[in-house]
């Protein structure tokens, strides 16, 4: 298995960026994890390190039906209900697993080979080919690029949903400097979450 290492995590902002060098992907509602497979064996990691591949089998049927041998996919894992919008509430219950996805927005590592010095667009570019005809359980997060930002967020939020994730296009995978920016929906259940936690 590859080497343990270091979430690239998004800083929290009022206002999304949006200028032509920046990708905009909508913020599902889960849980933050990775899927790294080696040859035969996949486990599905969350933040914190914790082993969730018993939890989550779509997840892993997905990951050992797919094409390459070894890979480090980031992601989001989550529940999705009949319009595609993520639950957190069933994700948390535990009563879902089964029918729990990863929202993959990063490829980290590939057939052996470190992708995190690779600037983001050429890793979500070889991340859309993987995924390509992907089996159910992986799907590729879509995005849109530029001046875009501002408004795609006005309709997310009027869609219900979390928010905006934005980020530079030529940055590598650093947890530091990796200039990822998240803009969340104040209406959406996920701020309260946040919000009661402090």
């Amino acid at each position: 298995m590859p080497k343990p290492f270091e979430f690239c995590r998004p800083a929290t902002r009022k206002v999304v960026p949006s200028g032509p060098e920046w990708i905009h992907e909508v913020k599902y509602d889960g849980y933050r994890g990775r899927v790294v497979r080696d040859g035969a064996e996949v486990k599905v990691l969350s933040k914190s390190g914790l082993d969730w591949t018993w939890r989550y089998p779509m997840i892993v049927e997905a990951a050992l039906k797919m094409k390459q041998q070894r890979f480090v996919i980031d992601g989001e894992i989550c529940v999705l209900d009949v319009r595609g919008i993520s639950q957190f509430d069933w994700l948390h219950s535990g009563r879902y697993n089964d029918d729990a996805q990863l929202y993959a927005f990063d490829l980290v590592a590939l057939d052996g080979d470190e992708l995190r010095d690779l600037p983001l667009f050429e890793r979500k570019s070889r991340l859309a080919k993987i995924l390509h005809r992907r089996p159910e359980g992986i799907f590729v997060a879509p995005f849109e690029q530029g001046e875009i930002g501002p408004s795609l967020f006005d309709a997310a939020c009027r869609m219900g949903l979390e928010g905006l994730v934005s980020k530079h296009r030529d940055r590598r995978y650093r947890p530091r400097t990796c200039d990822w920016v998240k803009v969340k929906n104040r209406a959406h259940p996920s701020f309260t979450r946040v919000a009661d936690q402090f």
